[in-house]
């Protein structure tokens, strides 16, 4: 594994990963620009889709063996951590002024 082409939020969901076959990572994948047939057969054999040349980023759920193995790849840049993003509530608190 090339852990310089992970962030530091994945290099530690895959410290707690219990199976390493099993897909349960969301990520982000930055590869080169121009890919060719080669490459875009490894990112469709790991069920990532919509991969064609001229598109760069990416997203999929990976096995912690797949991103092991993509990060091998020359062409991939870097691959980052996809988090589900929760709303938060804010409650502000109007006071009124009495005159």
């Amino acid at each position: 594994m090339n852990y310089q082409k992970l962030d530091a939020a994945l290099a530690t969901a895959l410290n707690d990963v219990q199976d390493s076959e099993e897909a349960s990572l969301a990520v982000f994948i930055h590869t080169e620009p121009v890919l060719d047939s080669a490459a875009i057969a490894v990112l469709e054999s790991f069920g990532v889709s919509g991969v064609i040349s001229g598109k760069d980023i990416f997203t999929a759920i990976l096995s912690a063996n797949a991103i092991s193995q993509l990060s091998e790849q020359p062409w991939v840049i870097s691959l980052k951590r996809s988090q589900q993003l929760r709303l938060v509530h804010k409650i502000i608190n109007t006071g009124k002024l009495d005159a």
